[in-house]
């Protein structure tokens, strides 16, 4: 199954791309890789892999080691929204309640099978920008019928 691969550069713009890329299993995250290990297209780029997810939309943490899914107490951060959901719609204040904990269920931090999303960020550019490499293909127009009319 191909990943999902979200490549985000500093200038905010951010690529799509869905490719199998068998190097990519077993890293972590916060790991970096050489761009040719996605696609010979991106020789000399240098990449950092920021967050994964799986088809199921769990997110993977840091500081969960191993492959599979783990129920984990979560205060503030990364897989926890910022109002619980028994609150509803009318309640809908910014504020966190204070020493509000869930217990969450997240992914381990090395990649696998599982996981159909990875997010990246560019550390160091290639030659070629990532905007003509993604560039979409410019699509041939069909020819326009000539001006004679058929009796």
């Amino acid at each position: 199954m191909p990943f999902k691969i979200n490549i985000s550069e500093k200038s905010g713009k951010t690529y799509k791309l869905e490719a199998e890329a068998p190097g990519l299993i077993g890293k972590e995250l916060g790991q970096t890789f050489q761009g040719k290990e996605l696609n010979p297209d991106l020789e000399g780029y240098e990449f950092e892999i920021t967050g994964t997810s799986d088809k199921s939309g769990f997110t993977s943490m840091e500081n969960i080691d191993g492959v599979g899914l783990k129920k984990v107490l979560l205060s503030y951060e990364k897989g926890m929204k910022t109002r619980p959901k028994h609150e509803g719609k009318k309640t809908r204040s910014k504020k966190k309640p204070k020493g509000l904990r869930l217990r969450k269920t997240v992914r381990g931090k090395v990649i696998s099978e599982a996981i159909t999303q990875i997010n990246i960020k560019v550390l160091k550019e290639g030659n070629k920008k990532l905007a003509d490499i993604f560039k979409p293909a410019e699509v041939e127009k069909p020819a326009e019928p000539s001006g004679e009319k058929k009796k």
